[in-house]
């Protein structure tokens, strides 16, 4: 007789526990707070300096590497007007 009441008991706290963690993290207050909080932790406001040094350093390296392939052409041509 007691083991119905047992099994009974299990089940309810299987399905409450889901439950309870459902309506607690489902909470608009809670999870926009936390949201909010994580995503300027995670994705910080953009700074208009950063994004230039960011772009200024793009260019340099584009710079760089055009120069080097055109350092690389220039040999390439030189080498085959020789062996003309």
């Amino acid at each position: 007789m007691g083991g119905w009441v047992l099994e009974v008991a299990k089940m309810a706290l299987y399905l409450s526990f889901p439950v309870g963690m459902f309506h607690y993290f489902n909470q608009p207050e809670y999870f926009e707070n936390w949201v909010t909080k994580t995503r300027r932790e995670l994705y910080p406001p953009e700074n208009v300096s950063h994004r230039e040094e960011i772009q200024d350093c793009i260019r340099k390296l584009e710079l760089k590497r055009e120069r080097e392939l055109l350092k690389i052409l220039e040999e390439n041509e030189n080498k085959a007007s020789i062996t003309k």
